[in-house]
């Protein structure tokens, strides 16, 4: 059994630990949100069309990502916003979603603004946020009528990532026999970044009855896996890995870039809400370490090994935010030092502040103690009467 929060119900409000005033935490997490949502042309990510449609707009690339899609929906249930979350659940379903083909089931991970698909094929990560997201929508909100029916989707959802192919055509997205998930449904390498263990232990509770024992196994292998990707030294991880751990570099992501800085926070939340792989607090201390000296003018691409390329970071605010949820396992004196950055740190504005500002959103609603699993009847501790701690 862990310590997290599934089975302590305590939720870590590290700013407030450090000194934070809670009136300021509560007036800092309201005015981000309300930036994201409907701020400035240079500030805001979400944009609403017609009477019941709302998109995340990536603004580096002027497309509309089930990254993006997934990651505002989590947002949304955790800020209690229904109308935000249906608004981009219905276009996601409605522009996003594959009724044919072999990924019939899934969601074309990239779209334009007015709805045509760019890609026909999914992303995971996306496939596994809005599982997560429609869970807890359910938890807090209640079940209503298709497509917010949010439970029977997530569920449907995670049925086909786990049982795509059977019949011959397409692919799963998750190795059935090494319980990894793949970075696209139809190749055999993955990308660490995408790693949830504290995901998949909810959809071992929550997801269909025959497949929970696979999800049980799958928080396992992802929690060993990302011992084996993130380096002894720096504990930093590649974009594209094998699934023995090391970087794959034929398409040139072996390296420390913009979708690893995700693992940091990955790891800092399943601590938080598990906290049953001690290892964990020694790779957000490496990681911690490594980044400790440096500026964040100056992050760079780095090999896992921590050598620096010429190449800057294209997301300094993205990295420096998960560095600082890294925070809720690391144990060393860094931690203090990058969630007082973080906290000085303003959202970024421009054509790229997308991934960055989303980095930003859930480090801050993870400090501050807010970024909570939704059980059964609403709750967000182990107070419920559907769940028995230690009892899975």
């Amino acid at each position: 059994m862990g310590k997290g929060a599934f089975y302590t119900g305590v939720y870590p409000n590290l700013f407030k630990a450090y000194g934070y005033p809670e009136s300021e935490i509560e007036t800092k997490l309201e005015e981000t949100w309300q930036a994201l949502l409907y701020g400035d042309d240079e500030t805001k990510i979400y944009y609403e069309t017609g009477a019941d449609l709302a998109y995340i707009l990536d603004t580096g690339n002027l497309d509309v990502r089930t990254e993006g899609m997934s990651y505002g929906m989590m947002m949304a249930v955790q800020m209690d916003r229904q109308d935000v979350f249906n608004r981009l659940w219905n276009w996601a379903k409605t522009y996003m979603y594959l009724n044919e083909g072999e990924h019939a089931g899934y969601f074309a991970w990239s779209c334009n603004p007015d709805g045509s698909k760019r890609a026909y094929g999914p992303a995971p990560d996306g496939e596994e946020y809005f599982a997560m997201a429609l869970f807890f929508a359910s938890h807090r909100w209640g079940d209503g009528p298709e497509p917010y029916d949010y439970s029977r989707q997530a569920r449907t959802l995670l049925h086909t990532c786990l049982h795509q192919g059977e019949n011959g055509r397409g692919y799963p997205m998750w190795n059935r026999e090494n319980k990894l998930i793949k970075f696209i449904p139809e190749c055999e390498f993955t990308d660490p970044s995408y790693h949830l263990p504290h995901f998949y232990e909810l959809f071992a509770l929550w997801a269909n009855e025959e497949d929970r024992p696979f999800w049980k196994e799958a928080a396992e292998a992802s929690r060993q896996y990302l011992h084996l990707a993130c380096h002894p030294e720096t504990g930093l991880a590649p974009e594209y890995a094998f699934y023995d751990g090391t970087p794959n570099n034929e398409r040139g992501y072996g390296h420390f870039f913009s979708d690893s800085y995700r693992v940091a926070a990955n790891i800092g939340l399943d601590y938080a809400w598990f906290g049953k792989d001690p290892q964990q607090v020694e790779i957000a201390n490496k990681i911690q370490a490594f980044f400790a000296d440096k500026d964040p003018e100056d992050y760079r691409r780095y090999t896992i090994a921590g050598e620096p390329f010429e190449e800057k970071a294209l997301h300094p605010v993205g990295l420096l935010a998960t560095n600082a949820m890294a925070s809720l396992a690391a144990d060393e004196p860094h931690a203090r030092k990058m969630v007082d950055l973080f906290w000085n740190t303003p959202l970024r504005t421009g054509n790229r502040r997308y991934y960055d500002n989303c980095l930003y959103m859930f480090s801050l609603l993870a400090l501050s103690g807010r970024y909570k699993i939704w059980f059964p009847g609403g709750h967000d501790g182990p107070n419920d009467s559907h769940h028995t701690p230690g009892k899975e």
